[in-house]
């Protein structure tokens, strides 16, 4: 989430990637869409609430242990406008950060996650504005199916 030359990080506070700086974002809840998703996952990990406004882009994150995949989601980058909202730690975050781009290195974000970052602040940058306060958010979601203890279920 981008908004005035900042990132809005969050560090999660469970698998994966527990205890690490990343994008804000969750699963889709059955029913939901995309966007619905985006939408509810900012409020409880952040407290912001957001609109949606276009696809930034789309890749997966797969783990895998030996043979095994441990999980497998497919993320879903959005540029949203900010709506209303103070960035606080919520329900999956032990804590939040307005971080700078040249600090994004001391926060050990992920590779992808950085460069997903990088691109927003460059689509910004180029005059893309979604409205007053523009920001970047992330729903991530199983792809036809869930990891059910360590097993990939579905087509």
């Amino acid at each position: 989430m981008v908004r005035d030359g900042l990132v809005l990080l969050a560090r999660r506070g469970k698998p994966p990637l527990h205890g690490r700086w990343v994008v804000p974002g969750g699963t889709v809840e059955l029913g939901e869409t995309l966007e619905e998703a985006l939408v509810r996952e900012m409020r409880e990990e952040t407290g912001i609430e957001v609109e949606p406004v276009e696809v930034l882009t789309v890749f997966d994150r797969i783990e895998r242990d030996g043979a095994s995949v441990v999980y497998h989601y497919v993320i879903v980058d959005y540029l949203c406008r900010w709506v209303s909202g103070e960035a606080v730690a919520g329900s999956d975050a032990l804590d939040v950060a307005w971080v700078r781009p040249a600090e994004m290195a001391a926060y050990g974000v992920p590779t992808k996650a950085a460069a997903v970052v990088a691109d927003a602040f460059r689509r910004v940058a180029a005059g893309w504005s979604a409205g007053p306060g523009a920001l970047r958010a992330t729903p991530r979601t199983p792809m036809l199916g869930s990891v059910v203890d360590g097993q990939w279920e579905g087509t």
